[in-house]
């Protein structure tokens, strides 16, 4: 597309069949949010995220549609030209194809959610440095050469600038609101949760192997490192509570890696109604410190880690790092709920160590669904021995990191459908 076809199209107005179709969309999701199921799931998640679950609840996401979509065309190709009005249709049109065909426990909201117009959006250009990647000839592989070699270079980690735009915000909500026609109301949401994790961004500025070794020969560099991160990011906090931009966790939306943040913990009301940390779900990690011991990741990680995490209601910890081994030193975080349990954790040991204390997020492996072939039985027996190992504590099965299903949407039909008979054996059994 020319800039000038890609300038026309994003003024353009909504052609009639443009508009027909983005509202039998959005009339659609409102008569499944008004179900009585969805209120039926927001409770379970709600006792899941009390720790008084009845069974697993079970959520798929990180969904890799674009081979979705070159499957099925007609259900998940975009018409509209508008990019607001077209980023509205692709979310309807992704959120209504998993309900059909994998909903698993998710839930719809008889209404379509706009999301408020601000920063920082997440990129490594907020901070003020950039990095630098090597990538080899036919490799796959990223090295990255360390950008931070003296206490010098810490200081030049810049505190990412926060801004909001409430006139472009309305503008788009106005357009969006203009071409549904009543459909579906359409409500602004604030910042509900955000991602807190220094080492994701930081170990790309340091380099992965300059890392491990710096752990022993220039510890002070390493934790000045994670340190300054941290305190921007509770500046960045501040920030936001101060400009409006936070609103209230609770609710249809995930938590970190894992499921959803519906609780009773927490304040609920309008998404528009600007709220603080404390009501909301905070989340951190520091998957880069997968093999390290627990003795270090304190020292270098969660220590600073601690004060923006505890700042919040809430928190959930960890992605695909394995925690079983560190669970002792997650419960010095005060207002820990859950833990993510990678495909490489130990199950049965994390479940012995927590107890009823903590959710457990099982995330099972997504390559069951990336092979030659898809094995039912392999992944019956897999999530059967996943729920023994884990029995006795709070679970939730969180699917995710789906990089292929190989063209084959019926693979993910077939995994959401022994997921849930598997979750359901577990409520029969009491």
């Amino acid at each position: 597309m020319t800039p000038q076809a890609q300038s026309t199209s994003a003024t353009s107005e909504p052609t009639r069949e443009e508009r027909r179709v983005l509202q039998e969309l959005a009339r659609r999701k409102r008569e499944i949010g008004l179900l009585p199921v969805q209120q039926e799931r927001q409770r379970a998640w709600t006792d899941l995220n009390g720790l008084r679950p009845v069974r697993p609840m079970v959520w798929i996401n990180e969904i890799p549609w674009p081979e979705l979509e070159a499957a099925d065309p007609a259900a998940l190709q975009a018409r509209c030209r508008n990019p607001v009005l077209r980023a509205a249709e692709t979310e309807l049109r992704r959120e209504l194809y998993q309900w059909d065909h994998f909903q698993a426990d998710m839930i719809v909201d008889p209404f379509l959610v706009y999301r408020l117009v601000g920063g920082p959006d997440g990129s490594y250009a907020d901070y003020g440095l950039k990095p630098k990647e090597i990538r080899k000839k036919g490799a796959h592989d990223v090295l990255f050469q360390p950008r931070i070699e003296s206490l010098d270079d810490v200081q030049r980690i810049h505190q990412p600038r926060v801004w909001v735009d409430h006139e472009k915000t309305e503008r788009r909500r106005k357009r969006l609101e203009e071409a549904l026609e009543g459909a579906i109301p359409v409500v602004v949401r604030g910042l509900t949760t955000q991602w807190h994790t220094p080492w994701d961004y930081a170990v790309r500025w340091y380099g992965v192997e300059r890392l491990m070794y710096d752990l022993i020969d220039r510890p002070e560099l390493v934790a000045a490192t994670c340190e300054r991160v941290c305190q921007h990011t509770l500046a960045v906090l501040d920030e936001q509570e101060r400009l409006g931009m936070l609103a209230v966790g609770n609710g249809n939306w995930r938590v970190g890696s894992g499921g959803l943040g519906c609780t009773d913990e927490l304040p609920s009301g309008p998404l528009d109604r600007p709220a603080t940390a404390r009501d909301q779900w905070g989340c951190g990690n520091a998957q880069i410190f997968s093999e390290v011991s627990a003795s270090m990741h304190e020292e270098f990680s969660l220590r600073f880690e601690r004060p923006v995490i505890e700042r919040f209601g809430l928190s959930y910890y960890g992605c695909c790092e394995p925690l079983h081994r560190k669970i002792p030193m997650l419960r010095s975080l005060k207002n820990l709920r859950k833990i993510s349990m990678s495909p490489k954790a130990n199950l049965r040991q994390a479940a012995d160590t927590v107890g009823r204390d903590y959710v457990l997020s099982f995330k099972p492996n997504p390559a069951h669904v990336a092979g030659d072939a898809f094995d039912a039985p392999l992944v019956r027996a897999y999530l059967r021995q996943a729920l023994k190992d884990l029995r006795g504590s709070p679970i939730e099965i969180i699917f995710k990191d789906i990089t292929t299903i190989r063209s084959d949407p019926q693979r993910l039909h077939a995994w959401e459908r022994i997921a849930m008979e598997v979750a359901m054996e577990v409520e029969a059994e009491g």
